[in-house]
């Protein structure tokens, strides 16, 4: 296989990953193709190649089908490949694509989860202050 067919097939199965990833989030929204494609404004074709693989949706329509089915566009970049997940968007994502729970409830977690995030940053910076302050001022050396 060349360099530019291994390429090929890396893009097809990023696009058939991300493809298949809003349509199950389509699903679990039951919300339809032309549903969809509408709320995020593109073409019901366009949206349909997206969710089978065909085509590769740029940064711009994966943020608006992001919004359309009110999940994170992190989440679809990193699906798409476009970010590098982090651990705390792992939580996140993981909170987001949860189809057993509702949007209420996912947006519950989501505030809680980002509430301790934000709690642990504030102990660690005291305790990095601390440590600091705790260190012995360096001692002029004399010659």
């Amino acid at each position: 296989m060349t360099q530019d067919e291994n390429l090929a097939a890396v893009v097809s199965n990023a696009a058939q990953d991300i493809g298949s990833f809003i349509r199950t989030q389509r699903e679990a929204a039951q919300v339809s193709v032309r549903q969809l494609a509408e709320k995020a404004g593109v073409s019901n074709p366009y949206l349909s190649q997206i969710e089978r693989g065909l085509r590769k949706p740029s940064a711009d329509v994966l943020n608006q089908i992001a919004k359309a089915l009110r999940v994170s566009a992190e989440v679809l970049y990193i699906q798409a490949g476009m970010l590098e997940p982090s651990e705390a968007s792992l939580v996140r994502d993981a909170i987001i694509t949860d189809t057993a729970i509702t949007e209420r409830q996912k947006q519950v977690l989501l505030d809680i989860y980002n509430t301790f995030c934000l709690q642990n940053e504030a102990e660690a910076e005291i305790d990095a202050a601390a440590v600091e302050s705790e260190q012995p001022a360096a001692q002029p050396t004399t010659i």
